[in-house]
């Protein structure tokens, strides 16, 4: 598992959709906040939501109890490029989120920055995605959040490529939905998992979202051990 110093924003990216990236983001800022440091999350993009109505940061101030933010809010339930022009909306550029990604690391120890749909998904109208915000900050690192069910090793390990690919740091892999009886194929993927040169960082379980927010911030670090110990959390 990569160890040294944790960097200042942790890049949370996911295999595919539906994966588990907002409840890993929330137990990764539980994790923090029961260390006693300061921590933030912040999604540059939220889709499939309408204005007033709660989106996957909301889950994690739920859950959490931490602030977050917002870059821009799209109400199709689709990429960020097309949701933008079906409703005339410009998207804001890379520029404008690592200003404000690096604003937000200055005010705390920690930012988690959770990405929309998978890694190459684009986040402005000039085609980057969240491995150039990832690659434009100078001291951050992914966390990549994969399925445990049949599928997921070929799509970790692409994503893990395109992450070398581009020299952006690789804490591990977490399991966004771990089941309470897994199969033979969840097993193994896990054991797979375990032995990547980075390591898996942890395990969410199946229903973690719906524990009592008291429950969840208790639990968390003890799904998370590879940042809780380099944490220092009991």
């Amino acid at each position: 598992m990569s160890s040294g110093p944790l960097p200042r924003v942790l890049v949370v990216t996911g295999t595919d959709t539906d994966v588990g990236k907002t409840v890993v983001t929330a137990a990764v800022v539980a994790t923090v906040l029961a260390a006693g440091l300061r921590v933030t999350a912040y999604k540059p993009t939220q889709t499939g939501v309408a204005p007033g109505e709660p989106g996957d940061m909301a889950e994690v101030e739920r859950l959490t109890g931490a602030g977050t933010s917002e870059g821009v809010r799209l109400r199709a339930p689709m990429a960020p490029g097309p949701a933008a022009a079906l409703e005339g909306t410009r998207l804001p550029t890379l520029a404008q989120h690592l200003e404000l990604v690096t604003d937000l690391a200055a005010q705390h120890y920690v930012v988690v920055v959770e990405g929309a749909g998978g890694l190459l998904v684009e986040l402005t109208e000039a085609g980057e995605t969240l491995a150039d915000l990832a690659g434009g900050l100078p001291d951050a690192a992914a966390l990549v959040v994969a399925r445990s069910a049949l599928g997921t090793l070929n799509h970790t390990m692409l994503t893990r490529e395109a992450l070398s690919h581009r020299a952006i740091r690789q804490l591990g892999v977490v399991i966004g939905a771990w089941p309470d009886d897994p199969d033979v194929i969840e097993t193994t993927n896990r054991r797979y998992l375990a032995d990547l040169p980075e390591g898996l960082f942890g395990a969410v379980p199946l229903g973690a979202p719906r524990l009592d927010p008291t429950a969840f911030r208790a639990a968390a670090p003890t799904w998370l051990p590879g940042l809780a110990q380099r944490l220092g959390t009991p």
